[in-house]
C-alpha cells in the first residue's frame, strides 16, 4: 500500500498544498496521505498556535478521502520518519525544497528511511533539479510528478487577513471561517 507523507507548518493550510496533495495521490498512485502539522519547525516561526493550525488542516483536507491528518511533535523530518517508521513511503516535497534537501538535519538517514517524491513547481528550473539531484547516491529513490501552478503562499494569506482583504479562492472556505471564528492572523506580517 503507497503511502505519501505531507509535512509543514500549515500556518494556514491553503488551496496550493490541497492541489499539491491531489497531484500526489493521483501521479503516485497513493492510497493514503500522512498530512503532517508541524507543532514547532524548527526552521520557522508560525503565527498560529499549533491545536489552531491542527484544526485548520482537517478542514482543509477533509474533502481528500485518502489525507489522514495528524500533529507531529518533532521539528525535523528525519525524527518524524525516525518515530514512525513508515513502511513503502514517498516523502512529499516541492521542487524547491530538493534544492535545500542537503541542509537538513541527517538528509542521507532520510533517505534510508523513505522515497523523496517532488512536484515540479514554477520558479526552479530544470538546471537547478538537475544540479540538486547530482548531490543524491545513485541509489537514493527520488520520483518527481507534475502539479498545476498554483501561486498562493501561506504568508500571502496572512497578510491579507491582517489587511482585513478577502481570502475566497485562496483557501477552502471552511478554513477561512475558521480563520475569522478564531481571530487568527489579524495582527500578521
Amino acid at each position: 500500500m503507497a503511502v505519501g507523507i505531507l509535512g509543514g507548518a500549515f500556518d494556514p493550510p491553503h488551496n496550493g498544498h490541497l492541489a499539491l496533495a491531489r497531484a500526489a495521490i493521483d501521479e503516485l498512485g497513493l492510497r493514503r496521505l500522512l498530512v503532517l502539522v508541524i507543532e514547532d519547525p524548527g526552521h520557522k516561526i508560525v503565527a498560529a498556535p499549533a491545536e489552531a493550525r491542527l484544526e485548520l488542516a482537517r478542514l482543509a483536507f477533509a474533502g481528500i478521502p485518502e489525507a489522514e491528518v495528524d500533529l507531529d511533535r518533532h521539528a525535523r523530518t528525519v525524527d518524524s520518519l525516525e518515530a514512525r517508521r513508515p513502511a513503502n513511503a514517498s516523502f512529499i516535497v516541492g521542487a524547491d525544497e530538493l534544492t535545500d534537501f542537503w541542509q537538513w538535519k541527517r538528509p542521507e538517514r532520510v533517505l534510508d528511511l523513505v522515497r523523496l517524491a517532488v512536484a515540479r513547481r514554477p520558479g526552479v528550473s530544470d538546471l537547478e533539479l538537475e544540479k540538486a539531484l547530482r548531490r543524491f547516491p545513485v541509489s537514493a529513490a527520488v520520483q518527481f510528478f507534475d502539479m498545476p501552478e498554483t501561486p498562493i503562499s501561506s504568508t500571502e494569506i496572512r497578510a491579507r487577513v491582517a489587511r482585513g482583504e478577502s481570502i475566497e479562492g485562496l483557501v477552502p472556505g471552511e478554513v477561512a471561517a475558521a480563520i475569522a471564528r478564531l481571530g487568527l492572523y489579524m495582527g500578521a506580517e
